[in-house]
């Protein structure tokens, strides 16, 4: 039976990376079969992730998503898909915030760790490359004054030669309390708005589009996925997610090798 009265009156919240497509970008075909059955049942399938605009309009897509909402950067970017627009999507909310404290702090605290903030609809200014196919979009090297110059909706922490312990112990170090975060599932950090996160913006969309609390469904598996699964009423973690993320969900499905996504999606169409 599914877990809300109505398919069609459902927010679905679907994270990218590690829910829906493996580490090696594959979605499965039966996963984009589900995704496209919910959307023809009338669901709002929404996806959410870390990903900028550009990176993730291509996937949505790719699963037959050419209408309806988006939520991308982690929260502080909403976007409505629509063929008619440049690029098939216009962006309906930003939320930026100064990056320029929480550079210096972490700069001083890691040097050679590499900067990155979103320039929204583009891609990235970075203070030098980063590792291939980690960020979408164009990226232009620019110093780091410039990195700090102006409000932005996201900044990226990275050490290739790094662990998520590493940045997990900097974080409590320096303290980040003006600023959401999340670590990784390697050494990156990414910076959001204060009180910004995908659970946020989702509920902002929920309250748009007049869905009822007890019929938004969240699936994902990462630490920025925390949030967005405590907001849903029925917030699934992926099997292969950490513990905390598993502990914030009402329920675990199978790993993303598993294609556990998958499981929930038919459920919801039962």
């Amino acid at each position: 039976m599914s877990h809300t009265r109505s398919v069609a009156s459902s927010l679905v919240a679907l994270d990218v990376d590690g829910t829906l497509m493996s580490y090696a970008g594959v979605i499965s075909p039966e996963v984009r079969e589900a995704v496209h059955a919910l959307r023809d049942a009338g669901a709002h399938v929404v996806l959410a992730t870390g990903r900028s605009a550009v990176s993730v309009v291509p996937v949505a897509h790719d699963l037959g998503l050419d209408s309806g909402w988006v939520v991308a950067s982690n929260g502080a970017v909403t976007l409505r898909l629509d063929p008619a627009h440049d690029g098939g999507y216009e962006v309906a909310d930003v939320i930026r915030f100064d990056p320029e404290p929480v550079l210096r702090v972490l700069r001083l605290e890691m040097p050679d760790a590499l900067y990155a903030v979103e320039d929204v609809g583009t891609g990235f200014r970075v203070s030098a490359p980063f590792p291939a196919e980690e960020l979408g979009g164009d990226h232009r090297v620019v110093s780091f004054e410039e990195l700090c110059s102006e409000s932005v909706t996201r900044v990226i922490m990275r050490d290739p030669n790094g662990t998520p312990q590493e940045f997990h112990a900097l974080v409590e170090r320096v303290g980040l309390h003006e600023v959401s975060y999340a670590v990784g599932w390697s050494a990156w950090l990414d910076l959001s708005p204060g009180g910004v996160s995908k659970g946020t913006a989702l509920e902002e969309l929920r309250r748009e589009l007049g869905v009822e609390p007890f019929a938004t469904v969240a699936i994902g598996d990462g630490n920025n996925d925390l949030e967005m699964l405590r907001w849903a009423a029925r917030g699934v973690a992926m099997g292969h997610a950490a513990e905390p993320v598993r502990a914030a969900a009402d329920e675990v499905t199978g790993t993303i090798d598993d294609d556990g996504a998958l499981e929930v999606l038919r459920s919801l169409l039962a």
